[in-house]
């Protein structure tokens, strides 16, 4: 693969000639995902993100396959977190527009259409590497491990805080929270933290008193909202605070937390922990990857959609980054092809830098990248990179125990598609640990 992003070759190709620029003909591209609704933070910033990457792409003349360029046009459709429509949609972007690249957040709404995806060969994202397994030989996860990546805050907050002991977590019980679930319990277990109390709960619920109450009666150090959605995060935060707990706060996203800042208190927010940064942070200008200059697409980003900016704004886009690439090196767009093209050197570098395709032990298939992720800490009201930590060096210690925990809670690739994949329907509710 080659490791220059998609900004660098914009400007490289600037001093070259185009070839056969404007062709009428377009490659399409899919976006299936939440545009409205609990998950809406993990769909809709993510398609303004790639209205940017496309837009740049077709100034620049479009995509060069075999000398020739063609536009990109990415087609969106609106599954909101609703299986039904998201199979609706599918079967609308493979038979209407004959889309080359589905774009998909995962979970419940990948489930549904999982079978049709894969009998028609659609090249398919997920955000979610719990959603693979050998049945899905044309689904990748290569820009987010979720939830794998969260293990990396787990460990970093055991090191730097080492007088936390005690853990209190919550995950609404679908195909996003439980893996998270899962994953959280097995890095707490890692790190030699006692969680005290789980509670699983309806992913439809706004009501954060039944979940975030036996939680802070447990006493924990550390309150953990796993994956929850963002509109639940904000809600559990803003009760935790009410309530008058002191502790510390760890989350895989906390998109909007400029909100809660002013909601609660700067002081109360400070140090809490959680998995995506800002691309604006300074330890980002220093890092050599693939996504090139963030801080410019942040300010991009922000100057066209502005107050959007969530954990996923770039993550589409990087994986569009990637398949560009591959389709270039390739020089067809055909599923098959692109993804030998991103399998040929057996790693890729990813939005932090040098990653593996990994997975088989746990999916079933090695179609997830994983490498560094970024540790994220609020300091005074601002997301700021911690460090980065090692998914991989943490994998070779853990795998047993993570794999031990996704068997626990149903999530390893084989349970899931014995029991048809569908998230639980429960009310809140304590389990065990």
């Amino acid at each position: 693969m080659k490791t220059t992003s998609f900004a660098h070759q914009l400007a490289a190709r600037a001093a070259l000639p185009r070839l056969s620029v404007g062709m009428t003909e377009s490659v399409n591209i899919g976006f299936l995902g939440p545009l409205s609704g609990q998950a809406e933070s993990w769909g809709l910033p993510g398609l303004n993100g790639c209205r940017i990457w496309e837009d740049g792409l077709n100034k620049a003349g479009g995509l060069l396959i075999g000398g020739r360029r063609y536009p990109i046009r990415i087609h969106s459709y609106d599954c909101g977190h609703d299986p039904e429509r998201s199979l609706e949609g599918a079967v609308e972007l493979v038979q209407k527009h004959n889309v080359k690249l589905m774009l998909m957040l995962g979970g419940d709404t990948f489930a549904a259409v999982r079978d049709f995806l894969m009998r028609n060969k659609v090249l398919t994202s997920t955000l979610l590497p719990t959603d693979l397994s050998p049945d899905t030989p044309y689904l990748i996860a290569p820009s987010e491990a979720h939830p794998i990546q969260n293990v990396t805050g787990v460990a970093w907050l055991a090191e730097n805080r080492p007088e936390l002991k005690t853990v209190a977590l919550c995950s609404q019980a679908d195909l996003l929270g439980l893996p998270a679930q899962a994953v959280y319990r097995a890095a707490f277990k890692a790190a030699d933290k006692q969680i005290l109390r789980e509670v699983q709960y309806d992913p439809e619920t706004s009501d954060p008193g039944p979940v975030v109450d036996p939680m802070l009666e447990s006493g924990a150090d550390i309150l953990c909202w796993c994956s929850s959605y963002a509109p639940m995060v904000h809600a559990m935060t803003e009760y935790a605070y009410a309530k008058g707990f002191t502790g510390q706060i760890i989350s895989c996203t906390m998109d909007g937390y400029d909100q809660l800042v002013e909601k609660t208190s700067a002081e109360f927010m400070e140090g809490v922990v959680f998995q995506f940064p800002d691309f604006d942070d300074p330890m980002l200008r220093e890092k050599a990857f693939f996504f090139n200059r963030p801080h410019v697409f942040f300010e991009e980003y922000n100057r066209r959609f502005p107050g959007s900016w969530s954990a996923v704004s770039w993550e589409y886009v990087a994986i569009l980054d990637i398949w560009h690439s591959a389709v270039e090196k390739a020089g067809s767009v055909e599923p098959p092809s692109v993804l030998a093209a991103m399998k040929q050197l057996g790693h890729v570098t990813h939005a932090f830098g040098h990653a593996d395709w990994w997975g088989e032990d746990i999916f079933g298939i090695s179609n997830a990248l994983v490498g560094d992720w970024p540790v994220v800490t609020i300091q005074d009201g601002k997301a700021r990179i911690a460090g980065f930590r090692s998914i991989p060096a943490w994998l070779a210690q853990h795998s047993n125990l993570l794999k031990a925990e996704m068997e626990a809670l149903g999530q390893l690739w084989h349970q899931r598609l014995e029991s048809g994949a569908p998230g639980s329907r429960v009310g809140s509710r304590a389990v065990q640990g």
